[in-house]
């Protein structure tokens, strides 16, 4: 590595440590104020100022919730099922894919399944 590109890691280091310590004393900032302000007693806190103080402290926000991440990855794994039963049944069992869907198909399978001799 030349000193060069040392000196450009050392440097992107260096900004990055200031940039943390400036997201640190923001937040502390606005926790001060929030608790230092003379005409509201520490119980008594505007939502305003929890807003705020709530941007500052977590700014990301889910681009997808949660319950619709549930919604798909069970609607995604019904699909994986139906399509395996139909590729199952259909393709490497030599029959209709189709009828892997039907009731009477796995009747007939359980029948054998539980046959009795």
């Amino acid at each position: 590595m030349s000193t060069n590109q040392s000196d450009r890691a050392v440097t992107k280091e260096q900004s990055r440590k200031k940039h943390k310590q400036a997201k640190k004393q923001e937040k502390q900032a606005a926790k001060s104020k929030r608790l230092t302000s003379a005409d509201q007693t520490k119980g008594q806190v505007s939502r305003k100022q929890l807003k705020e103080e709530k941007k500052l402290l977590n700014p990301y926000r889910r681009v997808i919730p949660i319950w619709l991440r549930l919604i798909i990855v069970f609607s995604l794994s019904a699909l994986a099922l139906v399509l395996g039963l139909m590729i199952g049944y259909g393709i490497l069992g030599d029959g209709a894919p189709l009828d892997a869907l039907k009731k009477e198909t796995w009747q007939h399978i359980i029948d054998i399944v539980n046959k009795k001799e």
